[in-house]
């Protein structure tokens, strides 16, 4: 007899966060498909997925609907969706190569971070409480500053998509010449780019405390 006090298959996988999860999928496919069409529809349907990012969290929390299912399915969107958008960016700057490394580093360290953490049996890709970096143990333990952090990368790749005017854009004028136009357009980059810089300093760090913890346990497991 089963369980009915478990819930079935079906239902984690009509969790309303995991639904958001497939909501932003869609969204993300449409804003994709027209980017080139409609750079200011794009971004806002690009941001307004980012936002959901933050809603399914909370509802999964507020619903009690936490799930390992919900949190691959929230990350590989989140990665997916910033890789698409780096390809983008990699094809309209030059040094092109510059955003096709921060697609390597953002997907390898996430990875790496998401492999070793159920590999030495925690629950959660976000438990580092037991890292000796400061940075990091603030990264993921406050959730205000992860936001932060994150947004500044959202706000800045959205923004160079929608500055860039041609196909081959140098990335250091188009980044001076914005900065140079208006103190809004000053403040926002500046901002953002801290934010952005805090966010790739820790994708280093969780690519090395990955990368150790898959080596200890190896280790380990030859003692």
């Amino acid at each position: 007899m089963a369980d009915k006090s478990k819930p079935s298959t079906l239902s984690v996988y009509l969790y309303v966060p995991n639904i958001i999860g497939y909501a932003r999928i869609l969204m993300n496919c449409f804003a994709f498909a027209i980017c080139f069409k409609d750079k200011y529809l794009f971004s806002a349907l690009y941001f307004v997925s980012f936002v959901f990012d933050a809603l399914d969290g909370w509802f999964a929390r507020k619903l009690n609907q936490v799930s390992t299912f919900g949190a691959v399915l929230d990350m590989v969107t989140d990665r997916i969706s910033t890789a698409c958008l780096l390809v983008i960016l990699s094809q309209v700057y030059r040094p092109g190569l510059i955003f096709l490394s921060l697609l390597a580093l953002d997907i390898g360290s996430h990875w790496l971070q998401m492999y070793s953490s159920f590999l030495v049996g925690k629950t959660s890709h976000k438990d580092v409480k037991d890292s000796s970096s400061w940075l990091f143990r603030l990264y993921y333990g406050n959730r205000k500053f992860m936001g932060y952090c994150c947004v500044s990368c959202e706000v800045l790749y959205i923004l160079l998509f929608l500055l860039a005017k041609n196909e081959t854009e140098n990335l250091t004028e188009v980044l001076v010449n914005a900065a140079t136009q208006s103190w809004f357009y000053l403040i926002l980059l500046t901002l953002s780019v801290v934010g952005w810089l805090i966010k790739q300093l820790v994708n280093i760090i969780q690519m090395k405390t990955a990368s150790d913890a898959c080596i200890l346990y190896d280790i380990s497991k030859k003692r």
